[in-house]
């Protein structure tokens, strides 16, 4: 056997004990080699695919060779999975419950900022499983991708749950839409996105799953393409459950049995997409649009629409009858990049 071969194959790690003994051997010289050392280790380590009564050696070792790595990868912090490493950068954004990292060129790590919360990022990644494994696969650009979803245990000892997802470019909150248009949004415009969010839920309540926090900074539109996407699943449920928790600062948004604590149903989210769109128009929306929207807001829920994809064509019809035949209106955020 020469010495090439015997160099190899002490990084050939294959069991749990084996990449325990690895720790006390230094990484390859050749840079590929060394993170793909690091990968089979980082697999082999991580608590969640330890040998059974032996989670907590296994978090000690994986937190002992995320130390060992670090000089390999440069400055700054990083997050370590049985995947891979995301390497933190810039907050892209700052929601009630989490920060939003860049890690990377396409993906965001959404961190909660309270252990409290972890429960409700564990609803977000089943909500965005089910979504995108169960779900019509038409309309999955309605709801942004999971890449996967970890724990992760920070220096201090605290354990929190990571989503790892599709980093969205170009979108904006209709929060941002509201900002730019306080004397209300033209009912043409509104038009595009309140139908783009009946599909959305539609598709959502198809698969079973109520939002819960059809909020403004939960929308996110793409002003060019006329997209839309459903973020922070954070709070949803399943129909017929309760919604886990509520935005405080948006309380008067939500319908009776959110406050209340009771079921929550599809009407639930169509009564919230309601209250963003009649912000967003405000009083310049028509009386015929005005009706409509009463209608989808009632405080009964028994007495809301129910079926998100029926109340789009319900709407079609008004609109129609409004302003004639759909046509492309361009849409642009005046003062932003888009």
């Amino acid at each position: 056997m020469t010495a090439t071969t015997r160099s190899a194959s002490a990084y050939r790690v294959r069991t749990f004990d084996g990449a325990l003994a690895a720790l006390g051997r230094p990484f390859p010289a050749d840079a590929g080699e060394a993170a793909r050392h690091y990968r089979r280790l980082a697999r082999l380590l991580h608590p969640d695919t330890a040998p059974p009564g032996r989670a907590d050696e296994a978090a000690a070792a994986f937190v002992r060779l995320t130390a060992l790595w670090r000089p390999h990868t440069g400055d700054g912090p990083a997050l370590t999975t049985a995947r891979g490493v995301y390497r933190l950068g810039p907050v892209l954004a700052e929601g009630d419950l989490a920060v939003l990292r860049a890690a990377g060129p396409g993906t965001v790590l959404k961190i909660p900022r309270r252990p409290v919360d972890n429960d409700l990022m564990e609803r977000e990644a089943r909500a965005l499983t089910r979504l995108h494994t169960v779900a019509d696969a038409r309309h999955r650009a309605y709801a942004p991708r999971l890449t996967e979803s970890f724990r992760h245990r920070g220096p201090d000892g605290t354990e929190r749950r990571v989503n790892a997802l599709q980093r969205l470019r170009g979108f904006h909150t209709l929060a941002e839409v509201h900002a730019l248009h306080p004397g209300g949004l033209d009912p043409r415009d509104a038009a595009w996105m309140w139908r783009r969010l009946l599909a959305a839920l539609g598709w959502a309540h198809r698969a079973g799953v109520v939002h819960g926090a059809v909020l403004p900074e939960h929308v996110l539109i793409h002003p060019a393409q006329h997209g839309l996407v459903l973020v922070d699943w954070c709070y949803s449920t399943d129909r017929g459950a309760t919604v886990p928790a509520l935005v405080e600062r948006h309380r008067p948004l939500y319908p009776p049995e959110v406050t209340g604590r009771r079921p929550a149903t599809e009407a639930t989210d169509i009564h919230l997409a309601s209250r963003c769109v009649g912000q967003l128009m405000g009083d310049r929306a028509p009386r015929p649009l005005s009706a409509f929207l009463r209608g989808c807001t009632l405080p009964s829920g028994s007495r809301r629409p129910h079926d998100a994809w029926r109340l789009l064509a319900e709407l079609d019809d008004v609109l129609e009858r409004l302003y004639g035949p759909r046509t492309f209106r361009p849409f642009t955020m005046p003062g932003t990049d888009t």
